[in-house]
């Protein structure tokens, strides 16, 4: 059972003492310093529990720690310990519940000592309990009776980390509805109960704060802003209140969900993040002091003094549901005023129909009830939401529709707020969580707006609590131990226990400080010499030092103001002729030293971080270009590479947009400076790098691959030619040692990168020469040892927290070579022809009206998790008789398979097969039987015409990943177990084991007319065996990571990797024939074109390659972008080609069939694969997709459980 308690952590004060500015040392009281994680239970080394969030201590204490000369004070308020809670929100969307207190601890003597700080000095510190259940309650009664055991005059019976190992190791997490769990710290009993699931979500928060804070008006404008999207900042000076009142609005909104950047409590140095465009709700103290942001279109809740402040008017609530919404809330809030005209019997009889005791102080009824209230807006609001949801593939929701429908019954024009909402992620969250499926049967919303239909009480779709929950009671600390009966007692929060490598890192650190600071003084004593006259003598070299950190000050301000000043010229402004632009220039070319043009590059750079966009109009553009290569040429005559790194990092963020709205950058734009050319640059530049992330844990191998592919982004921004960069790139590669497997992982990322640039600018520099996309020979078996780490990633704190939060939505996150792959599909550039033209048969098929008609098969109450099409060739259907060929069967999470028959528009679900009990995960047809594969470990086979389940097929020790029927009666199955079987079906039998593999099996291909299996997966091997021989033949080792995907056609084997290659191997011959590595990500699936004998990937990078057999080896000969998201599916037949993208994506590609005698096996070569149709994407996330090629079908199932149908109905 899952543990309530994640970790407890202890934060403050470390051996490496940093101010929030980055300068290391002490510097004083009245300073602020960056807050360290110090201990934690369990452990750092613990392998079974993942590390706390890097950004925790930044969070935890989030103005920073602060030195003091006097610890707690009871007459003193400000001295006394805090205690709040704090939610973190993870990249993925998933919260982490924090409960706090900080409080004033005396530094430890050892830093004390390292740095010079006074003695019985105190500093900041934070103890949290971390969770993911949101039990704020239990939360904080558990930590502060920790503190309050720490800190007790009697002592602690026994050792306090023994105590929070023994809590945070055995209290479980109550079963919801069912159970509740006492237990002790110390004499203190505590109890934590969760409500059921089939209820309102767990808030274990009061909703009395909010409602205090802001008036009934305020509060709304406060709701509204949160339910359309509006970016939301809330001030108090209390970081509970900040807390408290996000959480409320958030459980407020219910059924829908905040679908943004959620920080309740923003860390103090983070305050320039509230200029982010996009929607955010986040809270800040009120002495966070906030006059040099923008703040346009901002909604400021101050909740000290109840307001609501924003540049950009707010929407009401439209009537009737305003007022309704407004007068329950005031008769919760203030029954006595709401009711003073009324009869005592007749206000009894009125408050029948809410909770009793509304005269009561407020407490969890009044929780519920206000919640209550606002889930009976939205179905008030959304009434008959459900008649709007259409089957079509544009909308999901008729959005006008429905506001046509509101508009008729009210009386009034579509309403503003209404618009805005129906159009906001939440709404259309909600619909993609609930179409398909009713969400466990928990879907409040619509089981309310049912009771008022039908004339019910509300109350009643509410569960009841009519069961007594079990207790369980944990036992305390040493119970049935004899005891000592000492007590332990502290004067300061104890540290953990340390592990002698921790113990010597600290020393280390310590160590260091107390040099540098002994060096320090040692070196900035004032002079001692006496008789000489200071006025006659120059200045001393540390004078001189100070006069020179003046000049370089004032020549940065300079430049400072002059930036901003050149960016805010107006439209008819010509910056190159600009006072502006002549100062900054004289700046750069006058200073011997450097300083102006280091200046200008720091400047920009610290704009940027400031939260600019980055963006230029064209004449700043230009002027700006100029600039830098100025700069970077004064750089390179001082040989001042420090300078010239920077102005290449800054220069990859700025950019201008034509007229086309594509943009372009400034590194292309300084290609013609010689220092690109040399090797010794990009030598230093890589030695940067691997200095900044030295200190980040990982493989040194994947830590060099990393840096150098940001390097090789960098030589192709600027335009050097591909043999060029990759000589550079293979030169410091090989210096550094590291294995085929990241070589390849280069080439294939220089390669990528290229494409995207030429397809980007074209052909830009007369010495490019033509670029080398052919796969790469086949290493030798001593070259592909290597390690199996991954690849080292920064793990930034607090500010990249962040950034990733920012990055969630998927529509933001894509950088500039995502946006490139959709310029060029969008010019047609990938559906040309080499020279990038576009073939005539592209333009006719672009210029036909074809008819289509996507459908969406309603059925499955979980996501699609396995689809297949029944072909022609598996029933045999020779004359085109069969009704069964073109069906799709499909699985899913709720354990069901299901039969789609497409020719039946309207009726397609033909029938419905269960018996699983486990997600469904592998689904494969002959003529007569249908077999699917469970995580259930079982194999069932049904009958196809009348759906009786036939067979189960027991025999695996773990989840079927894989099914296949074949001839004879017989079936094969492959599992997580890492074996492959044979199945009789009439006996019910497993025939024999035909493969074994040392891991689970992820993809298999069968060739029943030889009789060879083929089978991969996770160990990274393609093994080989001959059933009808009994014998295993090979195996095929190469590839570094899983093997996603696998086919096989004669003697060739084409095989897909996490390891971002293909391989092609023979199996004949047992050897790696090519290496394709032109892929910028993991390889999901591979597919052989008979027609031209070729080759064709598709990966999580969403392109889509084409490889054709070519002197020399095999090349990509094509690259198509018109997907976003992970290749899942591809299927090729004899002149169609179906692909399905996890974006709901999908499309047709075509290949014109040769005319009689027009084709000569010498000299003329077919038409390649051109792309033919492609539907219009919906919002859904897809897990498979099937094609049926016979009858131009695509399906796609989604992780809502629809099922996607396109039927292109093309005339050839």
């Amino acid at each position: 059972m899952a543990g309530i308690f994640e970790y407890f952590v202890a934060c403050g004060i470390g051996p490496e003492i940093r101010t929030l500015d980055g300068n290391k040392g002490f510097h004083g009281t009245g300073v602020m310093y960056l807050p360290s994680l110090l201990d934690q239970y369990p452990p750092l080394n613990h392998t079974l529990y993942p590390p706390p969030p890097p950004q925790l201590p930044t969070c935890v204490l989030p103005a920073g720690v602060e030195f003091y000369a006097a610890g707690i004070d009871s007459k003193d308020a400000s001295t006394t310990p805090r205690s709040y809670p704090i939610v973190l929100t993870e990249g993925d969307g998933s919260k982490i519940y924090v409960s706090c207190v900080a409080f004033r601890d005396p530094v430890c003597e050892d830093i004390a000592e390292a740095y010079q700080i006074p003695a019985n000095s105190f500093a900041d510190k934070c103890i949290c309990l971390v969770s993911r259940s949101p039990s704020f309650g239990i939360l904080r009664d558990a930590l502060e009776e920790i503190y309050a055991l720490c800190f007790s005059p009697g002592g602690s019976s026994k050792p306090l980390w023994d105590v929070i190992a023994h809590t945070v190791s055995n209290v479980p997490l109550p079963t919801p509805g069912k159970e509740q769990v006492l237990f002790a710290i110390e004499n203190s009993l505590l109890a934590v109960a969760v409500p059921p699931k089939d209820g309102l979500p767990h808030a274990d928060i009061s909703f009395q704060p909010l409602m205090q804070c802001l008036d009934v008006d305020n509060f709304l404008k406060l709701f509204t802003a949160v339910l359309i999207e509006r970016r939301v900042l809330l001030r108090s000076n209390k970081y509970s209140l900040l807390t408290l009142a996000s959480e409320a609005i958030c459980h407020l909104i219910y059924p829908f969900r905040w679908q943004h950047v959620y920080i309740p409590l923003l860390f103090f140095s983070g305050v320039d993040y509230i200029d982010a465009p996009t929607p955010y709700m986040m809270g800040l103290h009120s002495g966070v002091d906030t006059t040099g942001l923008t703040m346009d279109g901002v909604v400021v809740a101050d909740l000290d003094h109840n307001l609501i402040i924003t540049s950009e008017e707010i929407p009401p609530i439209p009537e009737p549901e305003f007022s309704s919404l407004r007068s329950e809330i005031m008769t919760l809030l203030c029954p006595n005023v709401v009711g003073i005209d009324l009869m005592k019997a007749r206000l009894a009889d009125s408050s029948e129909q809410y909770f009793r005791g509304g005269y009561r102080p407020w407490g969890q009824d009044h929780d519920l009830r206000l919640r209550f209230i606002f889930l009976k807006f939205f179905a008030t609001l959304l009434g008959g939401y459900r008649n709007f949801i259409e089957n079509t593939a544009t909308n999901v929701f008729n959005n006008q529709a429905f506001l046509k429908k509101r508009s008729r019954s009210t009386h009034q024009p579509p309403d503003p707020m209404i618009t805005q909402f129906l159009d906001s992620h939440g709404f259309l969250d909600y619909l993609e969580r609930g179409l398909g499926s009713d969400e466990n049967n928990i879907n409040l919303l619509d089981k309310l707006q049912d009771a008022i239909g039908r004339g019910q009480n509300p109350f009643s779709i509410l569960p009841s609590l009519s069961a007594e929950p079990e207790i369980i009671t944990i036992s305390d600390l040493g119970v049935g131990m004899s005891g000592s009966g000492a007590k332990y007692c502290y004067d300061r929060f104890p540290s953990n226990f340390r592990t002698d490598e921790q113990e010597e890192k600290r020393r280390q650190i310590l160590a260091a400080a107390s040099g540098a600071l002994e060096y320090s003084a040692k070196h900035s004593s004032p002079s001692m010499l006496v008789g000489k006259d200071s006025k006659a003598e120059s200045l001393s070299p540390r004078e001189r030092a100070a006069e020179r950190e003046r000049m370089v000050l004032d020549i940065k301000v300079k430049l400072q103001g002059l930036w901003l000043r050149l960016l805010k010229l107006g439209a008819t402004d010509d910056p190159l002729s600009s006072f502006e632009y002549g100062t900054i220039l004289a700046l750069i070319e006058s200073d011997a030293e450097g300083i102006g043009g280091s200046g200008f590059v720091e400047c920009i750079r610290e704009h940027i971080h400031s939260g600019w966009a980055c963006q230029l109009t064209e004449e700043q553009f230009i002027a700006v270009k100029e600039l830098l290569k100025t700069a970077i040429s004064r750089a390179t005559s001082r040989n001042d590479m420090a300078t010239i790194r920077d102005a290449l990092e800054v220069s990859a963020e700025m950019y201008k947009k034509d007229t086309n709205n594509v943009s372009d950058y400034v590194q292309r734009h300084l290609r013609s400076l010689s220092i690109w050319e040399e090797l010794r640059f990009w030598e230093g530049y890589f030695e940067y790098l691997m200095e900044r992330f030295s200190s980040k844990s990982g493989n040194y191998a994947t830590l060099v691959t990393t840096q150098l592919i940001i390097a090789a982004t960098h030589m192709a921004g600027l335009g050097i030619p591909d043999m060029d960069a990759w000589y550079m790139i293979e030169n410091i590669a090989g210096k550094n040692n590291i294995g085929y497997k990241h070589i390849i992982r280069l080439r294939g990322f220089l390669s990528h990168i290229q494409l995207l640039c030429i397809g980007y600018w074209g052909i830009y520099s007369l010495r490019s020469q033509s670029l080398s996309s052919f796969g790469l020979p086949s290493p030798r078996s001593q070259d592909a040892t290597d390690d199996n780490q991954q690849t080292a990633e920064a793990t930034g704190v607090g500010r990249s927290w962040v950034q990733s939060m920012f990055s969630r939505d998927t529509a933001s996150r894509s950088n500039s070579f995502s946006r490139v792959r959709k310029w060029t599909s969008d010019s047609g550039t990938l559906a040309g022809n080499e020279n990038g033209t576009p073939h005539k048969h592209d333009i006719s098929a672009a210029g036909k009206k074809i008819q289509t008609s996507v459908r969406t098969l309603r059925g499955h109450s979980g996501a699609v998790t396995a689809l297949h099409c029944v072909t022609r060739r598996e029933v045999w259907d020779l004359v085109g008789d069969r009704e069964d060929a073109g069906l799709f069967i499909s699985g899913s999470t709720d354990c069901t398979v299901k039969i789609w028959d497409p020719s039946h528009r309207g009726s397609e679900l033909r029938a419905t097969l269960k018996g699983h009990s486990r997600t469904v995960r592998a689904i494969s047809s002959d003529r007569g039987k249908v077999v699917s594969g469970s995580d259930d470990q079982i194999v069932l086979v049904w009958d196809k015409q009348t759906t009786q389940l036939l067979e189960e097929l027991k025999g695996h020790d773990a989840q079927v990943s894989c099914v296949r029927t074949l001839s004879g009666e017989r079936v094969m199955t492959a599992a997580h177990d890492g074996t492959v079987k044979m199945w009789d079906v009439r006996t019910d039998t497993c025939v024999a084991t035909v493969g074994r593999c040392s891991s689970a099996v992820l993809c298999m291909e069968y060739d029943d007319s030889t009789g060879i299996l083929a089978a991969a997966g996770r160990d990274s091997v393609a093994s080989i065996w001959d059933i009808r021989a009994g014998r295993q033949m090979h195996k095929l080792a190469g590839h570094a990571k899983w093997i996603r995907s696998i086919r096989m056609d004669g003697d060739t084997v084409i095989t897909g990797s996490d390891d971002w290659t293909a391989r092609v191997w023979s199996v004949s011959q047992g050897t790696c024939d090519a290496v394709l590595a032109c892929h910028g990500g993991p390889i999901l699936c591979v597919e052989y074109s008979m027609p031209d004998k070729g080759i064709i990937t598709g990966s999580t990078d969403g392109l889509l390659r084409f490889w054709e057999n070519e002197e020399g080896g095999i090349r990509c000969v094509k690259s198509v972008t018109i997907h976003n998201s992970s290749i899942l599916s591809i299927n090729a037949g004899e002149h169609w080609l179906g692909i399905g993208a996890a974006d709901n994506s999908m499309s047709l590609f075509h290949r014109p069939q040769e005319r009689l005698g027009g084709f000569s096996g010498t000299g003329s070569k077919m038409p390649g694969w051109q792309l033919y149709r492609t539907p219009q994407k919906t919002v859904a996330m897809v897990r498979c997709v099937a094609s049926d090629l016979e009858r131009k079908r695509i399906c796609s199932g989604g992780r809502n459980g629809l099922l996607r149908l396109w039927d292109a109905t093309i005339n050839i």
